[in-house]
């Protein structure tokens, strides 16, 4: 096959939630493509049109179009969390579109729902449509060769520093603590980020109950020992940094058997989205941890002022920090290059970065067959990194309760005695 024959048609959508960089890559794409011969078409909303068989909200994109966005947050093709693979009949719509299009190279953006709809994409079309994913999320949790992140991770984690910092500064001025729920459905790595760089009093993720069942007990009990401890120290104030992949940790018959189904709808639906997963979004999370620590805390006789803090929509289309506003050029001119090169003729492939080369990851290698999904990254809890983390947390330790005196300021604080301490939050720390 000649290489001039390798150009063509080449679309590009976007889907799942939005990340920092996606116009990065957008643009990256469509500049590199063009000047290698290449007509690029925008594909608006992901596949929420061509499941339909609606063309109608396709646009040829050229430089002029994309150069305005290339630093700029947000999606200017939108995006969308239609899964085509649902359903045959939609994925076939799909198909037709792109023949209809005469498209012969896609390059997708998105999570691993939308690496998975590109996968059976390429599965169905053979050669006939060279198919490049680019990952993104916040999240971090895609698993890339190594300790490479997702793209809008960088810029999401720092800003979300800023904020933890400018709420702890609020916290020290008016004794009160805060209480800051962080995006993160499957892995810990933006609190944990958010938190470590923040020197965020504790934070607290999925991972850390090593395959536990976690328990909304459990969670708020280890807010409330920060609480205590801090008294100890003269401080009242403080910083806690959840994830809210806490949420499907504890999961839905983990949330009833606490709250109650009555409780429970006074902070939210549990909803899922068109690829089955809750949508927490839904879930006041940080309000019921409020809630619950508040009704505790007036049993310990503890006056405490709680507030609860969202973060995440105001991070997701941010405008990116030059991290990611560099790496996301490599990963657009990467999947370019992957598209011209003979192997994207034999596989399709998810793009990478190891070491300054791009590293084409195919589909095969990186999804689970059973699930259609990857296995996501979690943060390693047994690394020296999280290890760092958690020494300069304020939280029960098992060292507080080997310590008689340690022991008897703690339960002085919330007046009980050591044993009644030991026995109501001793289970914490296997004490």
């Amino acid at each position: 096959m000649s290489e001039s024959s390798l150009r063509g048609k080449l679309a590009i959508l976007v889907g799942g939630g939005p990340a920092p960089g996606i116009n990065g890559v957008i643009s990256a794409v469509t500049i590199e493509a063009i000047n290698q011969g290449w007509e690029v078409y925008g594909i608006r909303n992901g596949f929420q049109y061509l499941v339909q068989g609606n063309i109608d909200q396709v646009k040829k994109l050229t430089i002029p179009d994309v150069i305005p966005y290339m630093l700029r947050g947000g999606s200017m093709l939108g995006t969308s969390r239609t899964n085509p693979a649902k359903r045959e009949e939609d994925m076939q719509r799909v198909l037709e579109c792109f023949r209809r299009l005469e498209i012969t190279a896609l390059v997708t953006i998105g999570g691993d729902d939308t690496a998975f709809s590109a996968s059976q994409v390429c599965k169905r079309v053979g050669h006939s449509i060279r198919v490049a994913h680019v990952p993104k999320t916040i999240d971090n949790d895609l698993p890339l060769p190594g300790s490479t992140p997702t793209f809008g991770f960088e810029t999401a984690r720092h800003l979300g520093v800023y904020t933890a910092r400018a709420l702890h500064e609020d916290a020290k001025t008016t004794g009160r603590w805060y209480l800051i729920v962080s995006m993160g459905r499957a892995a810990g790595h933006l609190a944990l980020g958010i938190g470590k760089a923040s020197a965020s009093t504790l934070t607290i993720i999925p991972e850390e109950f090593r395959g536990r069942q976690v328990s909304l007990q459990a969670v708020c009990d280890l807010i409330i020992g920060s609480i205590i401890k801090r008294r100890t120290l003269g401080k009242n104030y403080g910083v806690a940094v959840l994830a809210e992949g806490l949420i499907e940790a504890i999961g839905e018959e983990g949330l009833v058997q606490a709250l109650g189904h009555e409780e429970l709808s006074r902070y939210g639906h549990l909803e899922r989205d068109p690829h089955g997963h809750l949508r927490l979004g839904e879930i006041e999370f940080g309000r019921m941890v409020k809630d619950h620590i508040s009704r505790k805390l007036d049993q310990l006789g503890l006056k405490v002022t709680l507030i609860d803090k969202d973060l995440g929509y105001e991070l997701r289309s941010a405008d990116p920090i030059p991290f990611d506003a560099e790496y996301t050029r490599d990963l657009g001119f990467g999947a370019v290059k992957f598209l011209l090169s003979k192997e994207s003729l034999q596989y399709g492939a998810i793009i990478s970065f190891i070491g300054g080369r791009m590293v084409p990851q195919p589909f095969e290698q990186m999804l689970n067959p059973a699930t259609g999904r990857m296995l996501p990254r979690k943060v390693d809890v047994d690394s020296e990194t999280y290890e760092c983390a958690r020494r300069y947390m304020i939280r029960l330790e098992r060292s507080d309760f080997d310590s008689p005196d340690q022991l008897m300021r703690m339960a002085d604080t919330v007046r009980m005695t050591p044993d009644e301490f030991r026995s109501r939050f001793g289970y914490l720390v296997g004490a």
